[in-house]
């Protein structure tokens, strides 16, 4: 697996999470999802993401959309 899918994958889950603790715990954890989608937009423009870099420090091989 390389960084590309890690982050999909993560991202995934973390969406998956925020709309669960949305509908089950407080609907104020919309925002939650909001933050995500939004790091998800940045990330698109300007290649930056925090999570990318700690895939990188724990060993995961870099793929074609963050080199």
């Amino acid at each position: 697996m390389n960084i590309d899918r890690a982050l999909l994958t993560f991202a995934s889950i973390m969406i998956l999470v925020s709309v669960a603790l949305t509908q089950l715990v407080h609907p104020a954890f919309m925002w939650l999802t909001v933050l995500i989608g939004l790091n998800m937009l940045q990330a698109s423009f300007t290649g930056f993401c925090p999570a990318v870099m700690l895939f990188k420090k724990l060993g995961i091989p870099t793929g074609s959309a963050f080199k």
